[in-house]
């Protein structure tokens, strides 16, 4: 059975409330952005080296693109390479999104004893899928006390010796380095963890990633050749950071009062996705899958179908004000 993150597994429907056209007139589809545009409000996913903080690896990413701003969607150590989705300028803030969704890593485990493959996998299994607690390592950014933190799957990929070779999906803020010590731990002949590097954070993953190096290559192609065809693919649309998020779509006409931080009423929802729960967070979308905001569920998918109600708080907005001012 293929592997999967919790977003992964959802087949999300579309549930249509009131059927309505959007007017080309106003905004514009994520896609039709202007170069100028995407580079201020757009993510690339970097493969981050080994060497760099994730931090230097955002600042890197400023520089090159001569922007203000930047903020990655989720740490790596220094010694860590992998899957860094940074958002740029106008976008920071999607990293909030991407910081609680699911992360995959691939990892080397070095066993400080040669150990019985079947024993390694039933350990595995039995001990370390599903809920576990887990102390942060001493040198972490987080309280150093035991926290539960799911482990949605944990393949083994190939053992030579006292190698193995995992794939691992986790729930965010799993340590793998102290993933690797425990299992060691528990099959007491003690491990560490030898190699790692991520495959996804949330909806990126390895097939949408740029080096630093191409990343600069693209924008001298952008600016000294004029050939934004490389600067494009490098840098997606902020909506691919929503990707994994339940959605909710809004006539024309409810977009502007949502960029002024009004809350989401029954009335200005067109479709929804099926399966939202109270208190899920929300992506607030134009009918041109435009991101106007990030808020709260206050109601489920069948009740947003309703007349009236309070249908999602908004908390983060990002669409600017006056991009669907109706003209009177």
């Amino acid at each position: 059975m293929e592997s999967k993150l919790p977003f992964e597994k959802t087949e999300r429907k579309i549930l249509i409330r009131k059927e309505s056209e959007t007017d080309y007139k106003y905004g514009c589809r994520p896609e039709e952005r202007k170069t100028e545009e995407i580079i201020n409000y757009g993510i690339v996913n970097i493969d981050k080296p080994k060497g760099p903080t994730s931090h230097q690896v955002s600042d890197y990413v400023q520089k090159i693109l001569h922007i203000n701003r930047s903020g990655h969607g989720g740490t790596l150590d220094p010694a860590v390479s992998g899957v860094l989705p940074v958002a740029l300028g106008r976008g920071t803030r999607i990293v909030q999104a991407l910081l609680t969704a699911g992360k995959e890593y691939v990892a080397i485990m070095h066993l400080h004893k040669e150990v019985d493959e079947k024993v390694l996998r039933e350990t595995i299994q039995k001990n370390f899928i599903g809920k576990i607690m887990q102390m942060p390592p001493i040198k972490s950014s987080v309280k150093r006390q035991l926290r539960p933190r799911t482990i949605y799957y944990l393949d083994i990929l190939e053992i030579d010796g006292k190698e193995v070779l995992f794939k691992v999906g986790t729930e965010a803020g799993t340590y793998i380095r102290k993933l690797c010590f425990d299992i060691g731990q528990k099959l007491k002949a003690g491990a560490h963890m030898a190699e790692l590097r991520r495959t996804k954070a949330g909806p990126f993953d390895e097939s949408s990633l740029f080096t630093l190096h191409e990343l600069q290559d693209a924008h001298y192609f952008w600016k000294e050749e004029q050939n934004e065809k490389f600067i494009r693919k490098a840098i997606q649309p902020v909506e691919n950071g929503v990707a994994h998020l339940p959605k909710s779509w809004v006539f024309d006409t409810t977009v502007e009062s949502l960029c002024h931080g009004v809350d989401l009423k029954v009335p200005g929802i067109s479709k929804a996705n099926d399966n939202i729960n109270n208190d899920d967070v929300v992506a607030i979308m134009t009918l041109k899958d435009e991101l106007v905001a990030l808020g709260t569920a206050k109601m489920n998918s069948e009740e947003m179908l309703g007349e009236k109600g309070l249908a999602v708080k908004t908390e983060k907005v990002f669409m600017v004000p006056g991009a669907y001012q109706m003209k009177s």
